[in-house]
């Protein structure tokens, strides 16, 4: 019997979105000026406020709370006072204070390889065919769908003029209960905040303003948006977008008021969009704001690169691996795979943890050293999901050794499949 499941995807402008991407912002900043700094950084965001806290360590660095966060702000798009919320005019507090020396000295290390992980706990990646970027399609295509409105909103203005930078998108995707390989779109939710660009004057009631302004949208989305995410797709996907795909655009009929001045805004608040939408699992731990001795961040990075490496090389179609630290232990407590039954050459879930643990260092300065992890990489993760993204290179200004130089830095690192051949060699693939 056929199934539904459904994953949902926030756009840069949702409130939460906004609190993630300053604090990355911010240890992009401390990072770009001394590539050893501890930073924790959370963000509290809300009408015409922004509340920085948390616990920094770094003995060069100097950030300018104020202007980082301003500048994410406009970049966003929250420029105008009629969005109650914006670059310019918005407060800025920061209560960011010196990180605890408890967490420190479980952390540094005389060697810096014997690095311990920032805290315990455990981290998920996942991996699955059903997209050429190894990720789970209900996802994806809520990212795309996302990705493409606010190209339209930055690019494009004219083509729908009453966008604002709030938007959420939801893709129910029906699969084949034997097979679970997706069968069709069954339903589409879009939310979008927009100017109230009919308003009631001249004998037009409310409720006529309304109802134009849904009708516009919805319109505009059926037959501008959604053509251009298909466009995008290979054809295989593209097909399963048919005439009985249910579409509800901003099913309350109207959203001016968004971001937030609409709702508050909290780092970490969106770790399942950040991650895998619901499938797998998730260890509970956000990443945006958080250095890379955070193993809540370097090394969930680290398992997504081995499940998605595991599932290109062919070693099943779908992996999820965990990995387990202790607070000031470089090495992983444990490491665990399920292929759901995917796995090719009857190879057993045990024996894919055992070699993982073979093929690949887990402690936190070698995931930190094969990434690029001490590079400010981290603001193009702080919206549409840090997984399943492009991995690509550029040339970023930096401090190092008390001098400005310009770097070449890979970012999305943990998305490239350079270990594929290693891994097949192990597993005996052909």
């Amino acid at each position: 019997m056929n199934y539904l499941f459904t994953s949902e995807s926030v756009s840069e402008g949702h409130p939460d979105k906004v609190a993630d991407q300053i604090s990355d912002a911010i240890l992009d900043e401390f990072l770009r000026q001394d590539r050893h700094a501890k930073v924790a950084c959370e963000t509290f965001c809300s009408t015409g406020l922004v509340i920085v806290g948390g616990e920094v360590r770094s003995d060069d660095a100097y950030v300018d709370i104020q202007e980082t966060v301003r500048k994410v702000i406009a970049r966003i798009g929250y420029n105008k006072a009629e969005y109650m919320f914006d670059a310019n005019s918005c407060g800025v507090l920061s209560a960011i204070h010196e990180q605890s020396a408890d967490i420190n000295r479980g952390v540094v290390r005389e060697n810096p390889e014997d690095q311990g992980a920032g805290d315990q706990g455990m981290m998920f990646g996942y991996a699955c065919r059903e997209t050429e970027d190894f990720m789970p399609l209900p996802l994806a295509l809520s990212h795309l769908t996302l990705r493409t409105l606010a190209e339209i909103r930055r690019e494009e203005p004219s083509l729908m003029p009453y966008l604002r930078p709030d938007a959420k998108a939801q893709f129910t995707i029906e699969y084949d209960g034997d097979t679970r390989q997706p069968v069709r779109i069954h339903t589409i939710v879009l939310s979008t905040q927009h100017d109230e660009f009919v308003k009631a004057v001249d004998g037009i009631t409310t409720e006529q303003a309304e109802s134009v302004m849904h009708d516009t949208i919805t319109s505009d989305v059926r037959n501008i948006l959604i053509p251009r995410v298909i466009a995008q797709l290979p054809a295989q996907t593209a097909a399963l977008f048919d005439g009985n795909l249910i579409l509800h655009v901003n099913p309350t009929g109207k959203f001016v008021i968004g971001g937030p001045a609409g709702d508050t805004g909290l780092t970490g608040r969106k770790i399942i969009v950040d991650t895998y939408g619901g499938r797998g699992a998730h260890g509970g731990g956000a990443f945006s704001g958080k250095d890379p001795s955070k193993v809540d961040r370097s090394a969930a990075y680290a398992a997504r690169y081995i499940a998605k490496n595991l599932v290109a090389a062919g070693v099943a179609d779908e992996l999820l691996v965990q990995i387990s630290y202790a607070i000031g232990v470089a090495k992983p407590v444990s490491i665990y795979a399920n292929s759901y039954g995917t796995a090719h050459n009857k190879i057993s879930d045990s024996e894919i943890a055992r070699k993982i643990g073979q093929l690949f260092d887990l402690r936190p300065a070698a995931i930190i050293k094969k990434f690029g992890l001490e590079n400010p990489i981290y603001g193009p993760t702080a919206a549409y999901g840090h997984m399943g993204r492009k991995p690509y290179t550029r040339e970023v200004e930096m401090r190092r050794e008390g001098k400005t130089i310009r770097k070449k830095v890979q970012f999305f690192g943990w998305e490239l499949l350079d270990s594929t051949e290693a891994v097949k060699k192990a597993f005996n693939i052909g």
